[in-house]
Order: structure tokens, then sequence, then C-alpha cells
């Protein structure tokens, strides 16, 4: 069983977003069963709230729905039950480090690391309105990350 946690600043685009895209990666190689995939927050301002519309409305163009999220935070508790924790950004990991006293087991790391550009940060779409590049650079990140799984597991 693989365990990933998705997280960004407030839970309500760039995390949720990827969770749906590696479920819906998941799903389509028939593998759900081996799999917890879930979403959190560093802050905690959007507590309780759904994906953000435009997010909502990326991810249905691509046939992928975000129905029952509610936004919530990341617990120190969240480091032992999960294997990855996946930042979108170098802020997100300081505040992960912060949330979970380090990370002792090198469990975290940026969605990027898994794509041809290690080290980006995936734009947060809540400042720069371009829900487009952040779909884009999810939908890498998730790939990436599913076929190193992948491989790691043959």
């Amino acid at each position: 069983m693989t365990k990933i946690l998705f997280v960004c600043h407030g839970n309500i685009c760039r995390s949720p977003m990827a969770a749906y895209v590696m479920k819906d990666l998941v799903e389509k190689a028939g593998l759900q069963d081996e799999f917890v995939i879930d979403s959190a927050a560093t802050s905690r301002e959007e507590l309780g709230n759904p994906v953000y519309p435009p997010a909502k409305r990326k991810l249905a163009e691509h046939g992928i729905s975000c129905e029952g999220h509610a936004a919530r935070q990341m617990q120190s508790s969240d480091y032992e039950q999960y294997d990855l924790l996946i930042g979108m950004d170098r802020a997100n990991i300081r505040n992960m480090q912060r949330i979970c006293k380090g990370d002792s087991e090198e469990k975290m790391h940026l969605l990027m690391d898994y794509t041809e550009y290690p080290g980006r940060e995936v734009a947060d779409p809540w400042y720069t309105r371009d829900f487009e590049a952040t779909w884009r650079d999810i939908e890498d990140g998730c790939g990436g990350l599913f076929k190193k799984i992948s491989m790691d597991r043959r």
C-alpha cells in the first residue's frame, strides 16, 4: 500500500487538484486498492471549504470530479500515516517540516521533483489566476510520481 499526502497552503487549489489527478491515474491503472491518496493545507484559512471553483472547473474539463472535498489542515500525525508528503512549493515544505518537527525519514518532496524540472514550484493559481499552467504542472508531476512509484514497485 502506497500512501501519499499532497500539501499546499489552503487545500482548495493545488493539493486537491494533485490528489484527484493522482487518484485518476491510479484508477485508470486499476490500482486503486493499492493506494491511499489525500490532500491537506499548511494553513487554517480555508478549513472545511470545497475545491476553489476555477480549480474544480479545470478538473471537470478533464473528466475528474472533486465532489465531497473539504479542506483540512495537515497534522503532525500525517507524517507517520503517509509514505510521501508532496508539497507544491518551498514554503509548503518549510511549513510541513514545522508541523511535523522535521523530515527525518525524507518523506517530503516537491511535486515537480518527479519531472524534468526538479526544484521548480507549482505556482499558486489563487494568485496567478493561471489554472491552465497549474494543471499542466500537476499533470506532469503526478505522471512522473506515478511512473517512479510503479518502477520502484517492480
